[in-house]
């Protein structure tokens, strides 16, 4: 096999892979073989030692959100039609799928305020590469200026891409700033930039001046693209196509999918009309029959799967077509004011959360203003706190220099997140394990 594609070995085939994620040993622990029965006593043991979400105090966000979803999301898309079905390569046939793209390209254009949104991608990383490559299309630039706020998997994913697409990336430096780094990103654009990449609200929880960027990107011939990893959000702030954003990617995980130990998620991708031929993915679109009936038709399909390959606008994504319909099930059970509701209890939890921890000795947040999250600055490394919190019984939030391990300064800091499924309980648990991590039980 190895001679039929031309490697010389089996270890040349992982040459991408970086050295020190290859095992240079067999796991510890796992016997080469075993029977069924033993494997699954195995896993269970090690399953055991998980903290569950559902059941302590929870306070995870930086990309991946807890939030509660109805029963009835998982009852729906397990029935056989949806759960077995995957995407037709003679579409029209499942108008019921068709259906469900289409009502769910509605809902994320009217989440995003933007004209119109694709059929789904991948995941937010991804969603973020493909806006980048479809702004260089667009501007026929080849250089991004990515904000030090947005999350470093997405700039971690953008990079990896960069690097066989020739474009150039300008990952600005993440920086402990009550405010989000709106000064620094419009200082960073210049008359060869094809856009500027902004979370919104970023990785601290900050929420950054959209209109003010958007007007000196557009001022300079570049785009906005602006990146949402939780559109809960979005039921208590503007929309960014509303604020001037030429694209708007995210994660849709926090609506109907759950957390599922990291996937699969669902890539959520909306722009202004004007791009929608360089637009990565699928487009359902509405029509009559020859009976003059209602329909659905794929009107846009420029994935390499259908196209010639250099022709492709896209060759990462994919149609997350189960996630997506637990993402449209859950929010049209919520609805709009449902949706404004879930965001400002999750808000008034963090500030609850807020003013709990700031009480603490020591402990200080850094945010001017926030959503559901926000960062918390330590007196002391944050990791091992938050291993602490973990002994504890607590998943007290995320340290930033696990995010952000190059960055020193940054190690003192935690992102910490709430919802509408935290109660004054958690919150309390959090504020007296922290307390005693930090000043001991007499505290």
């Amino acid at each position: 096999m190895l001679d039929v594609i031309g490697a010389p070995s089996v270890d040349a085939l992982f040459a991408d892979v970086p050295a020190g994620a290859l095992l240079s040993a067999p796991i510890a622990g796992l016997a080469p073989h075993a029977s069924e029965m033993a494997v699954e006593r195995h896993m269970k043991r090690h399953a055991s030692r998980n903290l569950v979400a559902g059941e302590v105090p929870f306070f995870l966000g930086a990309g991946a959100y807890r939030h509660h979803i109805p029963a009835s999301v998982d009852h729906l898309i397990q029935r056989g039609e949806f759960l077995t079905a995957y995407t037709p390569y003679q579409p029209e046939i499942a108008q019921g799928t068709l259906q469900v793209l289409f009502e769910f390209q509605t809902q994320v254009a009217r989440l995003f305020g933007t004209d119109i949104a694709n059929a789904s991608m991948y995941d937010g990383s991804t969603a973020c590469w493909e806006a980048i490559a479809m702004a260089c299309r667009v501007t026929r630039r080849g250089r991004a200026v990515l904000s030090g706020g947005l999350h470093p998997h997405y700039a971690g994913t953008a990079a990896t891409m960069a690097r066989f697409a020739g474009d150039a990336l300008e990952l600005l430096a993440p920086e402990l700033s009550p405010e989000a780094d709106d000064a620094a990103v419009i200082a960073a654009l210049d008359g060869e930039t094809a856009c500027v990449v902004v979370q919104y609200p970023d990785v601290f929880g900050r929420i950054p001046d959209l209109a003010a960027i958007a007007e000196a990107a557009h001022a300079r011939g570049a785009l906005l693209v602006a990146v949402v990893t939780d559109p809960v959000m979005l039921g208590l702030l503007e929309a960014p196509g509303a604020l001037g954003a030429d694209i708007v990617v995210g994660e849709g995980q926090s609506l109907g999918v759950g957390l599922q130990f990291g996937g699969p998620y669902l890539g959520l991708f909306g722009c202004n009309e004007k791009f929608v031929r360089q637009m990565p993915g699928r487009l359902c679109g509405e029509t009559v029959d020859a009976d003059g009936k209602r329909g659905f038709v794929l009107t846009l399909s420029t994935r390499e799967q259908h196209i010639r390959r250099e022709k492709a606008t896209s060759n990462i994504c994919t149609n997350s077509g189960l996630c997506a319909l637990a993402f449209s099930i859950h929010l049209s059970l919520l609805g709009g004011e449902g949706l404004a509701r879930m965001a400002r209890a999750s808000h008034a939890n963090a500030r609850a959360l807020a003013q709990a921890l700031a009480a603490i000795p020591g402990v200080s947040v850094l945010n001017s203003a926030y959503g559901e999250e926000f960062t918390v600055l330590l007196p002391r490394e944050a990791r091992g706190v938050v291993r602490d919190l973990a002994a504890r019984g607590v998943l007290g939030g995320v340290a930033l220099g696990r995010l952000f391990p190059g960055s020193a300064g940054l190690h003192h800091a935690v992102v910490v997140c709430t919802s509408e499924c935290t109660t004054p309980q958690d919150i309390a648990a959090l504020a007296e394990a922290l307390t005693e991590i930090l000043h001991g039980a007499a505290a």
